[in-house]
């Protein structure tokens, strides 16, 4: 599986943000259609615990996440229910077993012994706000596991292929 380079996923958000809603929806049927249990899941009540806002902004990084995969890596095979639960379960392990008490700090696991540092950066740096404690940030405390974690694991599956 080849590297994800920030300037990937750069381009990629840059190209989303251009699009037209319409083809926007196209982009997410696509995903729909190329990963059915990954948009499934994403979908799904594990989320439950996320607002709306968050649910959207997870879907988004999601697509992010795959289009940059298949700009680099050409298309993936479909993802099995057990991939993702195997692959989510690890990363709880993961995040579980870290004694650290900032958020930032408890992710540093994650990074040892990634090959694709850039999108977890990514994922980190779309969970975190500049001011950890802004009452308005898109993504709430609560909020910042799940999402991190989805899109870990999205990273994980993707790359087994």
């Amino acid at each position: 599986m080849k590297f994800v380079s920030e300037k990937i996923i750069d381009s990629v958000i840059e190209e989303l943000e251009n699009l037209p809603d319409e083809q926007y929806e196209q982009r997410m049927e696509a995903f729909a259609e190329a990963q059915p249990m990954l948009v499934a899941w994403l979908f799904s009540d594990n989320f439950d615990l996320l607002n709306e806002d968050e649910k959207g902004y997870l879907q988004y990084l999601a697509l992010i996440a795959w289009l940059s995969f298949e700009k680099v890596n050409g298309p993936t095979e479909p993802i099995s229910e057990e991939q993702i639960g195997l692959a989510e379960e690890k990363n709880y392990e993961i995040l579980e077993g870290s004694t650290a008490r900032k958020f930032r700090e408890r992710l540093n696991p994650f990074f040892e012994n990634t090959p694709q540092e850039d999108l977890l950066a990514f994922a980190e740096d779309a969970v975190m706000e500049e001011d950890e404690d802004d009452p308005n940030a898109l993504v709430t405390k609560e909020g910042r596991e799940p999402i991190f974690v989805a899109i870990k694991t999205i990273v994980d599956v993707l790359g087994e292929g």
